[in-house]
């Protein structure tokens, strides 16, 4: 059977659902470790609906399917599905039901939903079944994926392992390993099952490029008072590294094993694996082996690695101006060349940048695919241009860039929204009041007890005054040298986490007017003590990144005079640490852009 169109996937999956004994399919965005960007190999969801993008999901029944994306993809998920039945359910826009709801109106009793235990986290699993049993219809683990997905399917990754210095990370794996064992005492734990890539990545200090644009590697690893196993290709770790790990007191097993390895599992334990992070093949094998007593909670290491400890904030703080500097070649360039009315498109961008932090002899990798995005296209939050379909930069209107990359030292993130000539009033309208959220949280002052979505409120108002709003977190924690997302904090509406000194945040409100105009501006912020007085414990953010925001769009009268002193106090900072770093040309041409504004 053909399976080169979405329509004839479909097909051959509802085939093997038939054949399987399942009235209805699920395939999440996801890999085993509940990874936000996938390696290749695991991007079922894009292969059978065609839709690029993260969190979500796609069911599919005997006789209909559907897709949940989040609003950062609406639009985008709406070009890509078309053509096809599929419909797209809007997460969190009235009257569209959970994917929860969906399945379990899609069963009737005694019917089975089928699932791969592997790439399915155990939170998912654990709400279906809570659906599932109204209905009196059930879960089966299957792995219809691997079955009918075979050609042309990219291999699991093998990326070459490594260990990030402790001169970057501020400590070795033995000393993380030893600060996760107090943390799980205090928790009343033996043992953790670490999964999520992130977190092991920061406990072992273990590195490698299994996915594009994050340097991490496929693995797991399982912790005892007295043991720590890591799961990994072995063929991957050179005697060098593997010796530096069992330095570290880390014993190696094979990927494949973890399974087997933890039913065999005879030493009692409490073990620890968080449901969200834990896929549910892995927390099945933990709650059957009578040995083992499973406790669903926090991974203490999301706010372990959240919070930066001071030799990675030195080191980021360095990362950062780097890539400033190469933010600044990059708009001179670009700059020149229009001027000097070169043809330049979205694909140009993302040269350019290349060019200058690649330079950088830190340089990693970009922390994810650059969005360069010419005028309505940067309505599309999650946009991206590709050799068949881009846009001719022009010189009128606004081009939207959000970028990043992986250095040794750190990891950086930044968006700048540039005028390339005339702007309508509407441009300037909604660049101003986007700049206004971006001071606003910048500046802010809070009380210690207040939770993110607290926070990220003070973002929105501005905005909110004019009736506006975007449908995405106002900002997310950067990792170090890792993920460009990460948890536990970040500033959005549902979550409850404190703030605390040394956590990184970005700060990017935006305007995204369908087919118009998309307009972000993003800085990463650290957060810092303020004061203790008699009303309790004051914080607040300093910047990391340094890049000048474009002043020519800003409306007179918008701006308060405190946000336009902090934007003035910025780019007298920006033009301080940046110009000993740039020759006398660039000097001149930043100082020009940091040039004070006033009402």
């Amino acid at each position: 059977m053909s399976m080169n169109t979405v329509p004839e996937r479909l097909a051959a999956l509802r085939a093997a659902m038939a054949a399987n004994g399942v009235a209805v399919y699920l395939i999440p965005v996801g890999d085993p470790h509940a990874s936000e960007y996938l390696p290749c190999h695991y991007t079922s969801l894009t292969w059978f609906s065609g839709f690029h993008g993260e969190n979500s999901n796609f069911v599919v029944t005997r006789t209909e399917s559907a897709l949940w994306a989040d609003g950062r993809y609406f639009v985008q998920a709406e070009k890509e599905i078309a053509g096809t039945e599929i419909k797209l359910q809007r997460m969190g826009e009235p009257g569209v039901p959970t994917v929860e709801e969906y399945c379990a109106n899609a069963l009737n009793e005694g019917e089975a939903l089928g699932l791969c235990g592997l790439t399915a986290n155990t939170a998912l699993v654990n709400d279906l079944k809570k659906a599932l049993e109204k209905k009196g219809a059930f879960i089966k683990t299957l792995n219809l994926e691997d079955e009918l997905w075979t050609e042309g399917r990219p291999a699991l990754p093998d990326t070459p392992a490594w260990i990030l210095p402790k001169e970057y990370a501020g400590f070795s794996p033995a000393e993380k390993l030893d600060q996760l064992r107090s943390k799980l005492k205090e928790l009343g734990c033996t043992a953790q099952f670490v999964g999520k890539l992130d977190n092991l990545a920061w406990l072992l200090n273990l590195r490698a490029m299994d996915i594009e644009c994050t340097p991490y590697a496929m693995a797991y690893c399982y912790v005892t008072p007295s043991r720590a196993v890591l799961f990994i290709n072995t063929a991957r770790v050179t005697p060098e590294v593997k010796a530096e790990l069992e330095a570290n007191g880390i014993t190696l097993a094979e990927y494949d094993d973890v399974l087997k390895f933890l039913a065999a599992e005879t030493e009692p334990q409490t073990v620890l694996a968080e449901c969200s992070t834990v896929n549910y093949a892995v927390y099945q094998v933990l709650e059957q082996n009578p040995a083992l007593t499973v406790k669903d909670g926090t991974d203490p290491l999301l706010m372990m690695k959240g919070v930066k400890n001071e030799t990675e904030l030195a080191h980021t703080k360095q990362a950062h101006i780097r890539d400033a500097v190469a933010m600044v070649r990059f708009q001179i360039e670009l700059e020149s060349r229009l001027a000097a009315g070169e043809t330049l498109t979205e694909l140009t961008v993302d040269e350019i940048l290349h060019k200058y932090r690649s330079a950088d002899d830190k340089f990693l990798v970009e922390s994810f695919g650059t969005i360069a995005a010419y005028g309505g296209n940067a309505a599309m939050m999650h946009y991206h241009a590709t050799p068949e379909d881009h846009a001719v930069l022009e010189k009128k209107g606004f081009l939207l860039v959000d970028s990043g990359a992986t250095y040794m030292d750190g990891t950086t993130d930044i968006t700048r929204t540039y005028p390339l000539g005339p702007l309508t009033e509407d441009e300037k309208r909604f660049y101003t009041w986007t700049l206004q959220s971006h001071i606003d949280l910048a500046k802010a002052v809070w009380l210690d007890y207040c939770e993110c979505k607290m926070i990220d409120t003070i973002a929105r108002e501005p905005l909110w005054r004019h009736l506006i709003n975007y449908r995405c977190g106002t900002g997310h924690s950067v990792s170090f040298v890792g993920n460009v997302h990460e948890g536990p904090h970040s500033l959005r509406g549902t979550n409850s986490v404190l703030m605390r000194p040394g956590m990184v945040v970005t700060d990017e409100p935006g305007v995204y007017e369908t087919d118009l105009v998309g307009i972000r501006i993003e800085n990463e912020l650290v957060c810092v003590h303020k004061a203790d007085n008699q009303y309790g414990t004051f914080l607040g953010f300093e910047p990391l990144m340094f890049v000048p925001i474009a002043t020519s769009p800003i409306l007179p009268g918008v701006l308060d005079k405190d946000e336009i002193a902090w934007l003035n106090d910025y780019h007298r900072q920006v033009f301080a640490k940046l110009a000993p770093h740039l020759n006398d040309e660039e000097r001149s041409w930043l100082a020009e852009k940091c040039a004070a504004i006033g009402c």
